[in-house]
């Protein structure tokens, strides 16, 4: 079959602009010498949680600490409270141990003053002598007489001229003796009670008393 003139330009023309943009396109493609340029991949950002590994890393550390720091404050009150508890603790056990040895002083003491100190409202009858074996304890009583006898020979009304000493035990000033009953002038019961009272208060007891009285001829 034959083409037309101008239905074979057209074909012609066509198939040269065919050539034309391939070869275009292959220039294109193909590097030029010299001038080579490589763009990097952009590397792949790593996250956890939506934030960057390194920030993530830091945060965490930020909040160990934070949290080990809130443990050691707790455990510090603690300890604290602790402490002061037990201090408080043993401070109250001391105050009632110092309380239950006074009160148990003051009851041996107390113990001791009614033994020693026979009851003032007790009644005596015999010679000062017989009075004295009443109300002195029997291991004391010839310690007792011995100073007695040499102070005032057991007269209850006895007067040492010189000093004013007044009754059985020479007390002196002899109203001292009042304070064991107001007749300490002529009852030998309140003469001997003030007399007991005094040796077992200054000295201990009337054989130690007597044995300061040996010594130094007064007691």
């Amino acid at each position: 079959m034959q083409l037309s003139h101008a239905r074979r330009n057209s074909l012609i023309t066509g198939v040269a602009t065919l050539v034309v943009a391939s070869a275009a396109t292959a220039a294109l493609a193909i590097p030029q010498a010299g001038n080579t340029v490589e763009a990097a991949a952009p590397a792949a950002a790593v996250s956890v949680d939506g934030k960057p590994v390194a920030d993530q890393a830091q945060a965490d550390t930020a909040a160990a600490a934070q949290q080990a720091a809130q443990a050691k404050a707790e455990a510090d009150a603690q300890a604290a409270a602790q402490a002061q508890a037990q201090a408080q603790a043993q401070a109250e056990a001391d105050a009632k141990a110092q309380a239950d040895a006074k009160a148990k002083a003051d009851a041996a003491a107390a113990a001791s003053r009614s033994q020693e100190r026979p009851n003032l409202a007790a009644t005596y009858s015999g010679t000062p002598q017989q009075i004295a074996a009443q109300i002195v304890p029997a291991g004391q009583l010839q310690c007792f007489s011995n100073i007695v006898f040499r102070e005032s020979s057991w007269n209850p009304l006895a007067v040492n001229a010189s000093s004013g000493a007044y009754g059985l035990v020479q007390a002196l000033p002899g109203s001292k003796m009042a304070s064991a009953g107001a007749d300490w002038r002529t009852n030998p019961a309140t003469q001997i009670k003030w007399g007991l009272n005094y040796m077992n208060t200054r000295y201990g007891s009337p054989c130690a008393a007597w044995s300061f009285w040996q010594a130094h001829h007064w007691y």
